[in-house]
């Protein structure tokens, strides 16, 4: 339910001007039933002027007629034309000065991660402006060797479902644009539920790739299968050297 402007100098303006009760007037402009009591005793909002709701278009006399005539009925803010759409929220998303800073290792994670996010979905989702989006992902901002990628969700910059649907819709236009996906984008490409629900593909190391059916032996025999496995002493009874060979005869002449 839509709440007045200026609540609690409407709810002063009410509280003196109306006999209508502190529950109905706590209802309409979103403030506890005590703190009403308490507009009333002038222990809360001293020194506030209230504020006429009639003359500021957001009630009618005869809206407050029957909320003095019934305790139950509930007052109804008046229909503003000019307000629709008032509440949808327009041009880069408002980020808090204490979470500016972080804004940058979130863009990079997002360039990162998901590279097929276009700059306006960055933009909205953590609050930036697209030259500044441009810099991370060319690498020429100015302190990009100082920037470690962080999930804007876990910096607080965005929510979970938010980043979900603009990779969902990032998934619809890579689907019909027909681009072919490995199984990497593909998984960047899907929501954090589907993306944890899916099968753990085994990866071989890059290092090692293409060696795992190398083997020293021929594959189609087996040494073990013919049973001529080498004898351990073999190895220790190697064949002795032509020197060695002479140094043994000079140890039997008796000359010596």
């Amino acid at each position: 339910m839509a709440k007045p402007l200026m609540a609690k100098a409407t709810a002063v303006w009410l509280v003196d001007n109306t006999t209508i009760s502190f529950k109905q007037i706590a209802d309409f402009v979103g403030m506890h039933e005590l703190e009403i009591q308490g507009i009333a005793d002038g222990d809360v909002a001293a020194g506030v002027k209230g504020f006429d709701p009639i003359a500021n278009n957001q009630l009618t006399q005869d809206e407050i007629d029957k909320a003095e005539a019934n305790p139950l009925h509930k007052l109804k803010l008046k229909f503003n034309a000019a307000a629709v759409g008032e509440e949808k929220r327009r041009g880069p998303r408002y980020t808090p000065l204490s979470k500016r800073q972080d804004r940058p290792a979130a863009i990079l994670w997002l360039v990162k991660f998901h590279p097929e996010l276009a700059d306006s979905q960055i933009s909205k989702l953590v609050g930036t402006t697209k030259p500044t989006i441009q810099s991370i992902r060319e690498r020429t901002h100015w302190n990009i060797a100082n920037i470690q990628p962080i999930d804007p969700v876990a910096l607080g910059l965005c929510k979970q479902s938010e980043l979900d649907t603009a990779v969902q819709k990032a998934a619809a236009k890579k689907a019909a644009e027909g681009g072919v996906m490995s199984d990497d984008e593909r998984r960047k490409l899907v929501s954090t539920e589907q993306s944890l629900e899916m099968d753990t593909a085994p990866r071989m190391p890059t290092a090692i790739e293409g060696l795992e059916t190398f083997t020293l032996t021929d594959t189609d025999t087996d040494p073990r299968d013919d049973g001529d496995l080498p004898d351990a002493d073999s190895f220790f009874n190697l064949p002795k050297s032509s020197a060695e060979d002479d140094d043994e005869d000079d140890s039997d002449d008796p000359r010596r």
